[in-house]
């Protein structure tokens, strides 16, 4: 069993620990609704250590980054940061990643802590004629996201004079920031909905700077399990490998054609998507609401009124901030729009439900204009 750098730090506050993917990680501390909350309305910090960081290097190091996923890499600069699927030949996602761009020469690929090696070796195998070496460096680096309205705040004061976060724009980033006097790269992505940064670190400073902000927020902010990350990123409607996204399920299918490009560019799984995208798919990633009592969890089946099946769900929770059971499936494309209704199969009976559109919460991210 895997443990991050923060493993005893998180016992000594008390953390519910649980295994991950292989991981000991924290599911929850005081609660999850608690600090689901806490993130909306004001900050929390999370441990996310376990994600991979792969590093790319090299003259053509873009330009094989843009090769491998299927968003549009080729106009990013030097601190910006993209998100993008990553896609077998046949159109199935491998993962999807955030891509860090530190010059044409040189790139990060933030990936899911399940599919480390897996990725490693599926961009590994593909590196072809690109002049480019790749390097797993995810045990170099420890991870602490702060996420939520106060997050920049909270941030700021332990950078002091150092650093200036409202210049960090959104999906960009810096490196060499000082943060309780150590080197870091900050990021501004988020994986809950709201304002929030990510900060790259060695793992040996990871205790001293989680709680330092831990004090430095008092009590505007709360340690946040797993289980808090995916009710929020549940409620934003944000996919996660696995559920939303796997081998079997293309990014067209999860929503996200605008992370789908088809530029004048080759990259591995186009063929395939762009004959999806002209043809249609067959079933997407749709949003519905519980009108029975019940909660809809991955992998129940998904029914039209008649009876028929037509899909299963990816995910679904009680949303704290809307107070609602809803759910995402899978489901046959025509049952797809608003306002259709469905079952799903909880035990032994078939609960109503009805489709909505995402996401079920308005994002609040920075965007660019609000940052400075």
């Amino acid at each position: 069993m895997k443990k991050t750098p923060l493993y005893k730090t998180h016992v000594e506050l008390g953390a519910k620990m649980i295994d991950f993917g292989g991981w000991m990680m924290p599911v929850q501390y005081t609660g999850i609704i608690e600090e689901h909350n806490a993130v909306r309305n004001t900050a929390g910090i999370f441990d996310v250590s376990h994600m991979g960081e792969i590093f790319i290097e090299g003259p053509e190091a873009l330009a094989f980054a843009d090769y491998l996923v299927t968003n549009d890499l080729s106009g990013m600069t030097r601190g910006k940061v993209i998100y993008s699927p990553m896609c077998y030949e046949n159109g199935g996602c491998v993962d999807d990643v955030l891509i860090y761009c530190f010059g044409l020469n040189k790139v990060l690929l933030a990936v899911n802590a399940s599919n480390i090696e897996k990725d490693y070796a599926w961009i590994s195998e593909n590196r072809g004629s690109f002049d480019v070496s790749v390097m797993n460096l995810s045990d170099d680096y420890a991870q602490i996201a702060i996420q939520g309205p106060a997050s920049q705040d909270i941030l700021q004061g332990i950078a002091g004079k150092w650093a200036s976060l409202s210049d960090l724009g959104f999906f960009a980033f810096a490196d060499g920031v000082l943060l309780g006097g150590r080197e870091v790269l900050i990021s501004r992505t988020g994986y809950t909905g709201e304002d929030g940064f990510e900060v790259y670190l060695r793992p040996e400073f990871a205790e001293q700077l989680f709680l330092g902000i831990l004090a430095e927020g008092k009590e505007r902010i709360k340690p946040c399990g797993l289980g808090a990350r995916d009710t929020l990123r549940f409620e934003s409607c944000l996919p996660l490998y696995g559920n939303e996204l796997s081998t079997e399920i293309s990014p067209l299918q999860a929503g996200l054609d605008y992370f789908v490009r088809f530029p004048d560019r080759e990259y591995i799984g186009r063929e395939a998507l762009q004959r999806e995208s002209k043809e249609g798919t067959r079933r997407r990633i749709t949003g519905f609401e519980m009108i029975d009592r019940g909660i809809a969890r991955h992998g129940y089946d998904v029914f039209d009124s008649g009876g028929k099946q037509i899909g299963f769900v990816t995910s679904g929770s009680f949303c704290p901030t809307l107070s609602k059971n809803m759910g995402l499936a899978l489901i046959e494309s025509e049952y797809s729009s608003k306002g259709i209704d469905i079952g799903i199969g909880i035990r032994d009976r078939i609960t109503k439900a009805v489709t909505v559109g995402k996401p079920f919460y308005k994002k609040k991210y920075k965007k660019r204009e609000e940052i400075k």
